[in-house]
C-alpha cells in the first residue's frame, strides 16, 4: 500500500473480529515499530504481545474499570453494571464501550512500554514509544489489520503491572488491540490543516502551497466530506 494512502485511510478500529491473526503478521508490524526514530538510537521500547484468553479477560476487567473511572457516573455502562434497555442500546452504539466489553475477544493485544533507565531525564517517555506505535499502526493498516491506540489501561497501572510482571522501571505507554476490522477503512475526517497550522508566530496563518501532490489533496478532501 502506498504510504499516503495508509496515512489518509487509517482509522481507530474498536470493533474487531475474534478471528486469529497469524504470528508472521504480528512480527511484521513489530518489525515496523522498531524502525521508528528514537533518541540516541537507544531503542528503549518493549512490546508485550498478549494472546491468552484468560489474561485478556483479566485485562478487560481492568479496562472496563478504567473506562468507568474517566466517564461520568451516569454514563457508566460496563458489562457488569445493571442496564436499562435504553442504556444497553447506547452501549451497543458506542465503539469505545464495545471495545471495553469485548476486549478479551480481540485476538491480539500489544502493550507498548519504555525502559526508563534508557531514556534521558529531559525526554518524556511518550516521545520514545509513540513514533514506534504509529509505525506499528500504519503497518497494520497496510496489511488490512485494525488497531486503536488506547491508554485506558493506565488507570489500573499498578494492578496491570503486578498481573503481567512488569518491573517498576518500565513505563506503560499504551495498549494496542489488533485484529481484523468489522468496519471498513476509508478517508478519515479531520479539520483542514490550515486551521491548525501557524507560521513563525502563534495565530499567524501559513499559506498553502498549491503545488501539493494532487493525490494527497484528493484524499484529504475526501476525509473532510
Amino acid at each position: 500500500m502506498e504510504l499516503f494512502e495508509a496515512i489518509y485511510t487509517q482509522r481507530a478500529m474498536r470493533r474487531l473480529k475474534p478471528d486469529p491473526v497469524p504470528d508472521e503478521l504480528i512480527w511484521q508490524i513489530i518489525d515496523a515499530a522498531i524502525h521508528a526514530p528514537n533518541g540516541g538510537n537507544l531503542q528503549p521500547w518493549n512490546f508485550l504481545v498478549i494472546k491468552d484468553y484468560a489474561t485478556k479477560l483479566q485485562l478487560q476487567e481492568y479496562y472496563i474499570d478504567g473506562l468507568n473511572s474517566v466517564t461520568r457516573p451516569n454514563q457508566q455502562l460496563a458489562s457488569n453494571a445493571p442496564r436499562t434497555p435504553e442504556e444497553m442500546e447506547r452501549a451497543k452504539q458506542s465503539p469505545a464501550r464495545y471495545l471495553a466489553d469485548h476486549l478479551a475477544e480481540v485476538p491480539v493485544l500489544i502493550l507498548c512500554s519504555v525502559r526508563l533507565e534508557d531514556v534521558a531525564s529531559t525526554t518524556p517517555p511518550g516521545a520514545c514509544i509513540f513514533p514506534a506505535v504509529q509505525n506499528l499502526m500504519l503497518a497494520a493498516r497496510a496489511l488490512g489489520l485494525g488497531t486503536v491506540l488506547t491508554t485506558v489501561i493506565r488507570h489500573r497501572e499498578a494492578d496491570v503491572r503486578k498481573f503481567l510482571g512488569i518491573p517498576d522501571g518500565v513505563w506503560i505507554g499504551t495498549l494496542i488491540p489488533v485484529g481484523w476490522p468489522v468496519g471498513k477503512f476509508g478517508p478519515n475526517v479531520r479539520k483542514p490543516a490550515e486551521q491548525v497550522t501557524f507560521l513563525d508566530r502563534w495565530g499567524q496563518g501559513m499559506p498553502r502551497d498549491a503545488g501539493a501532490p494532487a493525490k494527497n489533496r484528493e484524499l484529504a478532501g475526501a476525509g473532510r466530506r
